[in-house]
Formats: structure tokens, sequence, C-alpha cells
């Protein structure tokens, strides 16, 4: 158990951050690493794991804090896990709407029974920048990538992933509802355990 109670997320995403502190909840302050550099690491990983330490030591030398970096992506079955690592950057930086709508027109030939896909989310902490024993928790989250985007919660591909066990897309879920079964919720859940705040 480690005794925490402020850490400083490795992103700039403001969807993460909102999702990943209401998993916390109020007992830890999630703080942004904007609050203390604009310079973004370079992720020269070849897996989710790998890039989330790279970004947690990265956030916790410039801040001075624990630090906590969230790696994830959507891995398509017929892709071979593509985009994976890339996901955010899949469109070239064009953001979610061109990351989606390159997705689609990957896709668009590929029936359902092969559209099989899953969000996966690596999260790192690190107690300080050169802690050699990061803690490490991965969640899955299996769906479906449908053939057009519904719904406008959320972020990211949540506009094209099926939850089956719901029957809506990620993107139509409650925030609420997604942060108790996505993928980001899973790992936390992980995570919490680890500290003792589940």
């Amino acid at each position: 158990m480690i005794p925490l109670s402020e850490l400083v997320l490795a992103s700039h995403n403001t969807g993460k951050l909102k999702e990943l502190q209401a998993m916390l909840g109020a007992a830890v302050r999630v703080r942004s690493i904007g609050e203390f550099s604009d310079v973004e690491p370079l992720e020269s990983g070849l897996s989710f794991v790998e890039n989330a330490i790279l970004k947690a030591r990265h956030a916790a030398r410039v801040s001075g804090l624990p630090a906590l970096a969230d790696d994830s992506g959507l891995a398509v079955d017929f892709l071979g896990g593509a985009p994976g690592i890339y996901s955010a950057r899949y469109a070239d930086g064009r953001g979610d709407a061109a990351n989606n709508a390159k997705l689609l027109e990957v896709l668009k030939d590929v029936p359902d029974a092969e559209r099989g896909a899953q969000f996966v989310c690596c999260l790192a902490l690190l107690r300080h920048a050169e802690d050699p024993l990061p803690i490490i928790c991965e969640g899955r989250w299996h769906g479906q990538i449908l053939h057009a985007v519904r719904g406008a919660q959320g972020f990211g591909y949540d506009p094209l992933f099926w939850v089956a066990e719901r029957d809506c897309s990620s993107a139509e879920l409650a925030p609420a509802e997604k942060n108790r079964i996505s993928h980001r919720a899973r790992a936390m859940a992980l995570l919490k355990q680890r500290l003792g705040l589940a």
C-alpha cells in the first residue's frame, strides 16, 4: 500500500483527467501535467506498457510528484491490433473525427463477424522519477466496431465502439456508467486495490 494524496497525470487530455479523477475519488487529488510543462515526451515504446512508463517518468521528473500515466487505445482484431499504440495519431494527429473516419474507411467492407475490437488501458504509477518498481495495471474492454458513429458522450473511438452487454455504443453510455465498465475502469479498479483505496 502506497500512501498517496496527490499525483500528476501524464496527459493533457481533459477527458482522461476527468474520468480518472472521478474513479479515484476525493481521497487523491489528480493534477494535470499541463500545470508543470507543455512538453510531450517522445512515445518511443512499442507497447502500451512501455509508453505508459515513459510518460510517467517524464511527469514525475517535471512535477516532483508521484505520477500516473495512462497509455490506452483501440486494438481491432481484423487489423492485427491496429491502431493500437498509435490510436490517438491514427489519422496523422488530425483529431478524433478524422481517426474515426479513417477507421470506418479501412473497415468499410469488413463483415460484422470480423469487426471485433478491444479498448486497452495500461496504467503506470511511479512514486518518483527514478522509481524502479512502477505499478502496472491493465484493463481490456471487448466490443465491436460499428459501421457508423453513434452517440455524443465520451471521446476518441467511443462513437464506433459497440458495447453488446449494454446494447449501445460507448458514446451512448452515461459517463458514470462508462466509468464503471470501461477498460480504464478495469485498470483503475486494480490500481485502487494496489493502493489500498478499493
